[in-house]
């Protein structure tokens, strides 16, 4: 009982670093964000870029969906309670669909904008983007690459589906600014019409975001399986195990970002209830001790034939 006890202590404070290192994360890209957006902004309205005015609006959507996440990680922490047994991982999902539906609309206005210029035809009115924003959309570029890199590090080492979204968020913004980068040196060049096709070049990147993290969230919500490679270890784990002379069963299931077991071992029947029982206990344990992600474990004997 001690052993359990300790368990959920120490699982208890690794729930609490997770938290300041995710806290830490979003602090940093908030900072990164509100700067970024503000200067691209500066530079699209000086130097006439309607890409660059875009961009500029598609970073400081990245403000509000690191916020998003901040809120999702923290109630996605939480202990279980009576009315929630299973936990509350779910709702860092929750939080990373809500990040792709404001990510999309973001998209899909910029775009909209993009495609009246273009179908209104109205490109020699335009005056050419200046230097300021050609300049803008490579510090953009570099910012947000790096902004990628930093978030998707911290995802990974905290297992965070919310966190991983925000970096993905910041790549497309990445792309987004690329795709500025062409158009107003297109427009530069003598072809106006290029600033506008940047903003719908920027829209399609955001859009395939938007789904890749949508369904990814979907995908969890609605109890999928693991990887088959995960599973595969699993039940190699369990086979290995002292006792155990078959599996009838093993199933899992994707719960948030951590995952549930499901396995029927089959043990000696000339074996007293005690010893059956102390058998699962192992393979209980020993399952947990070696997949961190395994939340809970549902071990079931059977009498061999």
């Amino acid at each position: 009982m001690k052993e359990h006890q300790t368990d959920k202590k120490s699982n208890h404070t690794l729930e609490a670093d997770f938290q300041k290192e995710a806290n830490r994360v979003a602090l940093v890209t908030i900072i990164g964000n509100v700067v970024l957006s503000i200067l691209k902004l500066l530079a699209g309205i000086l130097a006439h870029s309607a890409a660059m005015v875009s961009d500029a609006i598609h970073s400081a959507s990245d403000v509000f969906s690191t916020v998003v996440v901040i809120i999702g990680v923290r109630l996605a922490s939480k202990e279980s309670d009576k009315e929630h047994p299973y936990g509350h991982e779910r709702l860092e999902c929750v939080a990373a669909i809500l990040l792709s539906m404001v990510l999309f609309i973001t998209g899909l206005g910029i775009g909209a904008e993009a495609l009246k210029h273009i179908f209104k035809g109205d490109f020699e009115q335009l005056q050419t983007p200046g230097i300021l924003a050609f300049a803008a959309a490579i510090v953009s570029i570099a910012s947000k690459e790096g902004m990628y890199w930093y978030t998707r590090y911290y995802a990974k080492k905290i297992d965070s589906s919310a966190l991983m979204a925000d970096a993905w968020h910041h790549r497309s913004d990445a792309f987004s600014s690329l795709g500025a980068l062409i158009g107003i040196a297109g427009a530069r060049l003598g072809f106006p019409i290029m600033d506008s096709m940047a903003s719908l070049v920027i829209f399609f990147f955001i859009a395939k975001a938007a789904y890749d993290i949508f369904k990814d969230a979907v995908d969890k919500m609605i109890d999928c399986s693991c990887d088959e490679e995960t599973e595969q270890q699993i039940y190699d784990c369990v086979i290995k195990q002292e006792h155990v002379m078959g599996i009838d069963l093993l199933q899992t299931r994707v719960f948030g970002n951590k995952i549930y077991v499901d396995v029927e071992i089959s043990v000696n029947s000339s074996f007293t209830l005690k010893k059956a029982h102390e058998i699962a206990e192992e393979v209980h344990e020993t399952i947990e001790q070696n997949f961190p992600k395994i939340k809970h474990i549902m071990v079931h004997v059977n009498p061999a034939e």
